[in-house]
């Protein structure tokens, strides 16, 4: 049985309301506060993820910056990564997808609802106005989640290249990053049938703006990507 088909089997009762209220706030997300869109959104992934049979193994929430703007960046596995994140942190998110996840169900939903932005990888310009919104938003004091291998691995826990440019965003603003190690999150929806899965989820301690500061993007990202390697190395 198809993983997902299954968490709607066993919430099927639930479903209608919760999906209602959730396009209910994303078709007016600028009347409701983002915190109250974010809750209910948490709601429906924290019963998803019970009802999945996914033991989520989450360490370092206490890394996660409980006031001003902060990135996160982390290795990207799969649609699971976001859910799970989201899931996960109880500070209101926003996040960087690319183009082609525009208009899929729920997934359109979240973006409605949390302002996130998609990007066009094929278009510089577009990309280019994306990063200078999300670095202004940030340094306002939002939260973004960025996959700087800019699509999924298709390696299971091994990473693709981290690109330096989704880095600018940190070295214009200033703020914090908090690395994220994403560990068998790919064999959530990838992997066919339903059985028990184990994934990580791991909050690494935040880079501050002093630590990066004369940094290159470029170097920034070979930073953020050997905290996250060795996170991995520690817990496969």
């Amino acid at each position: 049985m198809n993983r997902i088909l299954l968490m709607v089997l066993r919430n099927i009762f639930k479903v209608p309301g919760l999906w209602f209220k959730l396009c209910h706030y994303a078709k007016n997300a600028d009347k409701y506060p983002r915190e109250e869109s974010y809750a209910h959104i948490q709601k429906i992934l924290k019963i998803a993820v019970k009802s999945g049979n996914i033991d989520l193994v989450v360490t370092g929430q206490e890394n996660i910056p409980q006031e001003g703007g902060f990135l996160l960046y982390g290795n990207h596995q799969g649609m699971f990564d976001v859910l799970a994140l989201v899931a996960t942190c109880d500070v209101p998110l926003a996040a960087v997808f690319k183009k082609e996840l525009v208009g899929i169900p729920f997934i359109q939903q979240i973006i409605d609802c949390t302002g996130s932005y998609a990007m066009d990888r094929e278009d510089v310009r577009q990309s280019l106005t994306v990063i200078q919104n999300v670095t202004r938003e940030v340094s306002e004091g939002r939260h973004f989640l960025i996959f700087p291998e800019g699509t999924r691995s298709k390696n299971g826990n091994v990473m693709g290249e981290f690109h330096g440019g989704s880095f600018r965003c940190a070295t214009k603003s200033g703020v914090p990053i908090v690395p994220l190690a994403f560990i068998d999150c790919f064999k959530v929806l990838d992997e066919k049938g339903c059985k028990p899965v184990k994934v990580q989820i791991h909050y690494l301690k935040p880079i501050t703006a002093e630590e990066y500061a004369g940094m290159k993007p470029v170097e920034l990202a070979a930073l953020v990507k050997s905290r996250i390697q060795e996170a991995i190395d520690a817990n496969t």
